[in-house]
């Protein structure tokens, strides 16, 4: 786990440098399946976007809100699923997480339309 540890501690302080505020690193890029380490400095927000066919969060550090149909507070150690509706993520600490997504599924485009 200290190889997780060290790359979110790396990502967070890059995010807090960031004129952003944010930092990201993708691990895994197989198929459909992505995982990314975010960082998000306290206060950084991702504007709303679709979210794609399957998508959950696990919280390493910190606190976000994920705010669409319905508002999440997430905190450390938790993991949560996102809806297939548009969201946002905004970081109510200084914050890293999983993002695993799988971006397509059969008879599904990229982000929750039919194909």
């Amino acid at each position: 786990m200290s190889i997780v540890d060290d790359k979110a501690r790396q990502l967070l302080e890059k995010a807090c440098a960031a004129d952003n505020g944010r930092a990201a690193k993708m691990l895994v890029n197989d198929g459909p399946l992505r995982q990314t380490v975010i960082a998000l400095k306290q206060g950084t927000e991702l504007q709303e976007h679709n979210s794609p066919p399957a998508a959950s969060i696990f919280l390493f550090t910190g606190q976000v809100k994920v705010a669409g149909q319905e508002e999440t507070t997430i905190g450390a150690g938790q993991l949560v699923t996102l809806t297939h509706q548009r969201h946002s993520v905004s970081a109510l600490e200084d914050s890293v997480f999983l993002l695993t997504t799988v971006t397509s599924v059969e008879g599904r485009e990229s982000h929750g339309g039919q194909s």
